[in-house]
């Protein structure tokens, strides 16, 4: 008598399926390609049913996200329930869709192996248990990548035969300029050109970026207003240093394009002349060389310094002459400009608010408490202020983040390349803002004294101050002072000092004395 034996069920194999779209066209529509994709792997697990194979129902879709990396919402997802143990195996329709990059996928598959998941490409066969396998899916890997790489090289030699010959190639609009969407070239918006050419002139006028953001947040004015094509608002906000420091370096107000290194004569009309644009490069090279200070022909010690508190705005040093005598003031600006009627503050004798300001100095370097407060209240200033740098890195870093992703996706595509100019900009003017947040940290960290180089420091002030030459005052006080505030209505004056000022100090004194 024969007996048949039963064979046992197969184990059960739990799939995931991984679906992927570089782009979100199409996305919305009722059937897409993530859907065409899950369906042909839902179809190669039933193929499979007799093995034990089944679906589950989660689903791990990337709309939207390129393969160049690793930076995607499902695939987060989906890695973590690897993790956790809850795959066995994983779907994909072709190998790209789970990565382009032969790096990535490399780490991908280690984690696979790791957790002993096995990895099946429905219009590719290889299996990944074998080395011949993995052979056929690096080969087909290699493949991906080059040709992303080869759509990334035509991309750049596309912008640049554009740049050199002086197209417009797209980007974020520029104040003083609109965008001709069908010539594909900027035309000159008056009133923001004037604004612009404005901008310079006060720039060459006061030859202080502090200064100038001062009076464009006083006028109100911000940064260009534009829509995006999907209907978003941008722009508008707020003059800060780096927005200001890109419209006063960028080429294209004096008619220029910029490709890398390279500048070339745009097609565009230029809304400042080449000779003052040159002058404001070569005062922003200047003022970067001597940290900022500015030149004072006029000897007044507290230009750039002095602040009207009730009008909120800067006092200009000017002066009025009796006979033969010559008597300097300092006046609100907003006074000078729409009558002394308008302003609390009465003008003030510039003399006697210099001396004050300098007694200040005095007054601290001969009281040791007065010099452990001071150090205090600087080394507190030094902490927010790299608090601020901290925060702004990364900032930037996360905006650097966004942009690569996006040229990776434009470069897969083959679509609106002519972004990737614009963004190229942004990543340039991104890692310049990045050195410069680096390059202030460190000159902080280093110009934050201990108390008795600070005691030290002040004590030179008295011998040296009264050697000193009107214009090496003026400088000396520039380095160590940030701003002295004149409260009209009751004649108060506060004095806030630089918290990197008395080392500054120190030095500059350092080298008078070498000097003599």
């Amino acid at each position: 008598m024969s007996r048949s034996i039963a064979k046992p069920a197969p184990a059960t194999v739990r799939c995931a399926i991984y679906t992927r779209k570089s782009t979100e066209e199409g996305l919305q529509q009722e059937f897409n390609s993530l859907d065409a994709q899950r369906e042909s792997a839902e179809a190669y697990i039933k193929s499979q049913q007799h093995e034990g194979w089944t679906c589950l129902p989660t689903h791990y879709d990337d709309g939207g996200y390129s393969g160049a990396n690793v930076d995607r919402p499902a695939l987060k997802r989906l890695l973590a329930d690897i993790a956790a143990g809850k795959v066995d195996t994983v779907i994909v329709y072709k190998v790209d869709r789970l990565s382009r990059s032969l790096l990535d996928f490399g780490r991908i598959m280690e984690t696979f192996d790791k957790h002993g998941v096995s990895f099946v490409s429905v219009t590719q066969a290889f299996n990944t248990t074998s080395s011949m396998g993995r052979l056929t899916l690096n080969i087909l890997l290699s493949f991906a990548q080059f040709e992303r790489e080869i759509i990334s090289e035509r991309t750049r030699d596309k912008m640049a035969a554009a740049r050199k010959k002086g197209k417009y190639v797209g980007g974020a609009p520029l104040l003083g300029y609109d965008i001709d969407r069908e010539a594909s070239k900027l035309v000159v918006n008056g009133a923001e050109a004037t604004q612009v050419r404005t901008v310079f002139g006060l720039y060459l006028e006061h030859e202080s970026m502090l200064t100038v953001l001062a009076e464009l947040n006083r006028r109100v004015w911000v940064t260009k207003r534009w829509t995006t094509r999907k209907g978003k608002d941008r722009g508008g906000r707020r003059f800060d240093r780096n927005s200001l420091y890109q419209l006063l370096t960028n080429v294209a107000y004096a008619g220029k394009v910029r490709y890398h290194d390279k500048v070339y004569d745009g097609q565009h009309e230029a809304i400042v002349d080449a000779a003052t644009f040159e002058r404001v490069q070569t005062l922003l090279r200047k003022n970067h060389r001597s940290g900022g200070v500015t030149r004072n022909a006029s000897g007044a010690l507290l230009r750039g310094l002095l602040r009207c508190v009730p009008c909120g705005c800067s006092m200009t040093h000017s002066h009025s002459t009796k006979g033969k005598t010559r008597y300097r003031y300092y006046v609100c600006n907003k006074a000078q400009r729409q009558g002394r009627q308008t302003c609390p503050s009465s003008s003030i004798p510039a003399p006697e608010i210099e001396r004050f300001v300098v007694d200040q100095i005095r007054a601290i370097g001969r009281d040791p408490a007065l010099v452990a407060a001071t150090l205090a209240e600087a080394r507190r200033q030094v902490d927010e202020s790299l608090e601020a740098l901290e925060s702004e890195r990364r900032s930037v870093e996360a905006e650097l983040k966004l942009v690569a992703d996006e040229m990776r996706a434009i470069a897969i595509a083959g679509k609106d390349v002519s972004r990737l100019a614009d963004l190229h900009e942004r990543v340039q003017s991104g890692e310049r803002r990045l050195a410069e947040i680096a390059d202030e940290r460190d000159r902080l960290d280093y110009e934050v004294i201990d108390e008795d180089e600070a005691i030290d420091s002040l004590r030179r002030f008295d011998p040296v101050w009264d050697a000193l030459t009107p214009r090496e005052q003026a400088r000396v006080l520039e380095l160590l002072v940030e701003r002295v505030d004149y409260h009209g209505a009751d004649g108060t004056v506060s004095v806030t000092f630089r918290p990197t000022g008395i080392r500054a100090l120190g030095e500059e004194f350092r080298l008078e004395e070498d000097a003599a």
